[in-house]
Parts: structure tokens; sequence; C-alpha cells
């Protein structure tokens, strides 16, 4: 699972951007300050770092200039200023981008995967109890035998397969995939291709094992 170091001391913003990156299927870990930062860098790894660049005690200048010399990490800085010389300051030391606030967490999460696949960082292949799915050939396999998917089918997977054992409603289902086919997909379709996509990749579909339905809540990969 890719790591993410989300440093800024705003808990508002940490709590709101974590939940929805744990959502995505990204593992967060927050620093509130340069120092805390410095030592979660320096204690551990991490595939992308979201540095605000204003700090309680200190800079996030600082944090990039740490990252760049003992980290291959991509950096993004999140900074409410988009004045020239934080923008410059920010690349000129080694950023990979920058995102003003307020900003669109899908703007954000698009910037992120630019950067990870820039870094090679990004993951080519999920896998889930013999299920794999080459995400640069786009090409699904069960046990080493292709599966053929639809579009929406391949979608509604990986979805599936970044988030395992977390339950995901039919409302975050739908989100996820309404328009990939190009297409509006309302909950009885969301009904079919979940049960599409269980004759293709269950053993016994009336009995699935990978797919299973919460009642009430939705539908979860995996216990």
């Amino acid at each position: 699972m890719t790591k993410i170091l989300l440093v800024e001391d705003d808990k508002s913003i940490v709590n709101t951007l974590s939940e929805f990156l744990q959502g995505e299927g990204y593992q967060t870990e927050n620093a509130a300050g340069q120092r805390e930062a410095i030592r979660l860098l320096s204690e551990g790894s991490y595939d992308l770092i979201l540095l605000d660049v204003s700090l309680t005690d200190g800079s996030g200048f600082a944090v990039c200039s740490y990252a760049r010399e003992n980290t291959d990490a991509p950096v993004i800085f999140l900074t409410a200023s988009d004045d020239e010389y934080s923008v410059v300051t920010g690349l000129d030391m080694g950023a990979d981008d920058y995102i003003t606030k307020p900003f669109r967490p899908r703007e954000l999460l698009s910037r992120m995967r630019s950067a990870l696949r820039r870094s090679g960082k990004t993951q080519t292949a999920l896998e889930y109890q013999g299920l794999r799915a080459d995400m640069v050939k786009g090409v699904v396999t069960r046990n080493g035998q292709e599966l053929f998917l639809s579009a929406l089918e391949y979608r509604l997977l990986l979805v599936f397969l970044n988030n395992p054992g977390m339950v995901l409603t039919r409302s975050k289902l739908l989100e996820e995939i309404w328009d990939i086919a190009g297409e509006y997909v309302n909950d009885n379709t969301l009904t079919v291709y979940i049960k599409r996509l269980r004759e293709k990749i269950e053993r016994d579909p009336q009995n699935p094992e990978i797919i299973k339905t919460i009642r009430r809540l939705g539908y979860r990969m995996g216990d």
C-alpha cells in the first residue's frame, strides 16, 4: 500500500484529507510540524510527502530540503500562498508539484498519481486471492488465466482491490464508476455489475468469497 506523509498543522485539513486518502487506498501518517516531520522521515520510509509551507515550529522548505537529501519520495507542497516566491522556492528546492489551498481532493489525487508515476513509485499491479490486475496493461487474471471484463467491471474491481477489508457503500461505488464508460450508472445498474463481476471472479457466484455483501452497509472485499 502506498504510504503518504502528510505534514500539516491544521487538524481539520488533516482529518478530512486523511479520511479521503485512506478511502482511496493510501496509508497516511501525519506530522504537525517541522521537527516531527524530520523525525518521521529519519525513522521510516514514505512513497510521497504532502507538505504545507507554513508550519508552527518552522518551515515546509526545511522539511523539503531534508527529504531531498535523505529520501527519494516526491514532494507536493500544499500552500495557502500562490505568490511567485513560494512557488519558485519550493520547485527550486526539488519539490515535484504544488497545489494552492483551498483545493479539490480529486485534483490533489490526480497530481499525487502523476508524481508517483514519474518517480516510479506507483503500483503497477494489485493482487488478492489469486486475482491480479495489471494496471499498465489493463489485464485481469485469476490464477494465471485471463478474465475479460468490461470497462465498468474493471473499474469496479480496481475500487475493491484498492480498498481490501473496507466496507464500501453503494454511493461510494457509484461515485467511483459512474462515468467510466461515458454513461450514467444508477443503483440498479450497480447491482447488475456486481453480479456480473462476481460471475467472472468468484468460484461460486451464489456464495461469494471475494466480494461480500454487508447487509444494510454495502460490500467488502474479503474479511
